[in-house]
């Protein structure tokens, strides 16, 4: 495809989409006008050694009746977190985290801490700093107490230690804080453990013979995340000389107990003076169950998923680029639309390397995140707005150069040609994106559970999906014989699919209007204004000498530029944008869902995002009919929308859970605690609903 002024501000842009792809915005709490938490930043030395290693920690003081919580909150809460500014060289860790207490409030259970708790932090201080040097150790500290309600509170935390060169000298008060704190860490579990599961109930097993279950006081476990179990259950505890078994009630996501239960288990021994409580992290492994997705079921579903994404309403506006680069070439010689055929394959494979690599290296940064990613970002959203607004000016005329359209029948074989091919399958991977096609769910769920290799060949197989279509039609060029001869019917198809595009940018400013208000569709529309001004200068001064057409390049380079810049600020316009909930439904969080649960109460899950249009579609033709509203209202169910437009690891979590890495999602809970929820397809219909409702919820 030939695109405006060379190519170079498609090119900006598509630079600048990359660069925007990992955009993040932070959420700022209110501060509490009295804090329920005093903390600060205590050491177990009172002199950093250089070159060394040491232990500082987070101290809470939290007022009576009051609680934090642990990095595994339950079925409500937050952990404490620290946002650190840290001096050159200087690297801190991730909280050790001492064990947690099981604090029930109402019908949920959050596990986290009461009264005073140190939060360990190692600490690896460079070689080369300066004895008798003082450094400051500094950071803002954020966490969130609850009693009945809760308050989100941040305080800034330092702490100034001077350098030694030899051996530090333990400080008296923080030693013993941290060293009583680090003793309160789980340690790995000495046992194997394995564990069962039905459809009510998960029977975690620990071979561990050497504990007398007379001298035992009291088990608990914790599970390392959200969904395997219910957290407000009783956990009843049986001793025998082959070790302990827990039976637990079965959490609401199913698939949360697809791999290996993870978590802590706490015992509490009785002891002459006392009762000594010892923590183990566990990890235990599935004793029988469903085989796994294989990787040759899982390349079979993602090349299946692949193809029907063809179909799928986000890539649809895209049908008009590929349409498009099929009629230029398609009186040309057959070995010319096969290698184009190819190319296009090429860069739709590339640019699913490119998607899935951001996303496996961001995920293995702890990063919870997934398909579709990029489009969570406003930033990116609006500069792919720019990118097809820019495609779609070179589609009407306004910026398309070079010889007349008629003449693309001509043999294209030069670079030019398939340069633009090329950008057509990256433009295809970029607009696939959104969407979640049947079969793709497990496929892409199941990728992101393997290693790198294997998670890329399955990304590579769906990509293969995509660009299958295409492919085939260019290595069987019989369907050319049914076209008319090139003429001025070619030049009409052009001009007629840029309006798809037109489209897509209305329906992407829109998606901006959801996640940064309307400063951000202001950034947007300015953005569009300038990339028009930018053609309009470029086309007009095609006629003119040589240094005013190389002066209104440069100027039209600086445009896109500028362009480029004010897309940014859609980012910057997004802070503390809170998405809107429909009429009829709420908010969805996991304490909810809990407290629901907990209660008995039948509830429907939408995991949904504004820029996925089989979301939209699925929204406007199924759940939104007066007659699913009407079955909500009849059964007493209880509608939770997941708002997946901004990034929300909560609702990925859910997301994994269930075997999934992208929206839509579409759940139903019956009524009555411990069951399973269905999992509805990812295309719904009126009555594909109101049957799954009245099978789930009679």
């Amino acid at each position: 495809m030939r695109i405006a002024m060379g190519g170079v501000v498609v090119r900006v842009l598509v630079a600048a989409l990359l660069l925007a792809g990992g955009a993040s915005v932070a959420l700022a709490a209110a501060d509490a006008p009295e804090p329920r938490v005093r903390v600060e930043l205590v050491s177990e030395v009172s002199e950093i050694p250089a070159g060394r290693s040491f232990w500082i920690g987070l101290r809470q003081r939290i007022e009576p009746g009051w609680h934090t919580y642990w990095k595994n909150p339950g079925d409500s809460g937050e952990p404490p977190r620290i946002e650190w500014t840290p001096p050159p060289g200087f690297t801190l860790g991730e909280f050790a985290w001492p064990h947690p207490d099981r604090i029930r409030v109402g019908p949920v259970m959050s596990y986290g801490y009461s009264g005073e708790v140190v939060l360990p932090i190692p600490v690896s201080a460079p070689r080369d700093l300066v004895p008798g040097a003082r450094v400051t150790l500094r950071g803002q500290a954020s966490w969130l107490v609850c009693e009945k309600i809760c308050i989100p509170e941040e305080a800034p935390v330092a702490l100034t230690l001077p350098v030694t060169s030899g051996e530090p000298r333990p400080d008296a008060r923080g030693a013993a804080l941290i060293a009583t704190a680090r003793r309160a860490v789980p340690v790995p579990s000495p046992w194997p453990a394995s564990f069962s599961a039905t459809r009510e109930t998960v029977t975690l097993s620990v071979a561990a013979p050497d504990l007398a279950s007379e001298r035992i006081a009291e088990v608990a476990f914790y599970p390392a995340g959200w969904g395997a179990i219910e957290n407000a259950a009783p956990q009843h505890v049986r001793g025998g000389t082959a070790g302990l078994t827990l039976e637990l009630a079965r959490g609401p996501l199913p698939n949360a107990l697809s791999g290996p239960l993870e978590g802590v288990l706490v015992v509490a021994e009785k002891l002459d003076g006392g009762v000594a409580r010892h923590a183990f992290v566990v990890s235990a492994s599935p004793i029988a169950g469903a085989g796994a997705l294989s990787l040759l079921a899982a390349l079979t579903l993602a090349l299946a998923g692949g193809v029907v994404l063809n179909l799928m309403p986000c890539v649809l506006p895209v049908l008009s680029v590929k349409t498009l680069a099929l009629v230029r070439h398609a009186d040309g010689h057959a070995l010319t639309l096969r290698r184009h055929g190819f190319v296009y394959t090429a860069g739709v494979l590339a640019s699913f390397a490119v998607v899935a690599g951001v996303l496996l290296t961001l995920r293995a940064g702890g990063a919870q995140l997934g398909w579709g990613f990029q489009l969570q970002s406003p930033v990116f959203v609006t500069l792919l707005a720019l990118v097809l607004f820019t495609l779609a000016l070179s589609l009407s005329g306004v910026l398309v150069i070079g010889g007349r359209f008629t003449g693309a029948g001509q043999m294209l074989a030069g670079r030019a040609g398939y340069a633009g091919t090329f950008f057509t399958g990256a433009l295809a991977t970029v607009a696939a994106t959104p969407c979640t096609a049947p079969f793709m769910g497990a496929a892409l769920g199941y990728a992101v559970t393997q290693p790198w290799t294997t998670a890329l060949l399955v990304f590579e197989a769906l990509g293969l999906g995509l660009a299958l279509p295409f492919l085939i039609l260019t290595l069987l060029p019989a369907w050319r014989r049914a076209l008319p001869a090139p003429g001025a019917w070619t030049v009409r198809l052009q001009q007629l699919l840029a309006f798809p595009l037109y489209a897509t940018v209305a329906w992407l400013v829109w998606v901006v209007s959801q996640q940064a208000g309307p400063q951000g569709v202001a950034a947007a529309l300015a953005g569009l204004l300038v990339i028009g001004f930018a053609g309009w200068l470029y086309q007009t001064s095609r006629g003119a000498q040589a240094r005013w057409r190389r002066a209104a390049t440069l100027a039209a380079i600086a445009l896109a530029a500028v362009s480029v810049a004010l897309g940014t600020l859609a980012g910057a316009a997004s802070a503390g944008r809170v998405a809107t909930t429909s009429a009829g439904w709420e908010p969805f969080s996991a304490a909810r869902l809990a407290e629901l649960r907990a209660a008995g109460k039948p509830v429907f899950v939408n995991v949904t995002a504004a820029w996925c249009i089989t979301c939209l579609v699925n929204e406007r033709v199924a759940l939104g009919s007066r007659a699913v509203s009407d079955a909500f209202a009849r059964n007493g169910i209880t509608a939770l929308k997941a708002d997946w437009t901004r990034r929300d690891p909560s609702i990925t979590q859910v997301l994994g859970a269930f075997g999934r890495n992208g929206v839509p999602l579409y759940l139903v809970y019956p009524a009555g605690a411990g069951r399973p929820p269905a999992v509805l397809p990812q295309i719904l219909s009126e009555t594909i609903v109101l049957n799954a409702l009245d099978k789930e919820t009679p």
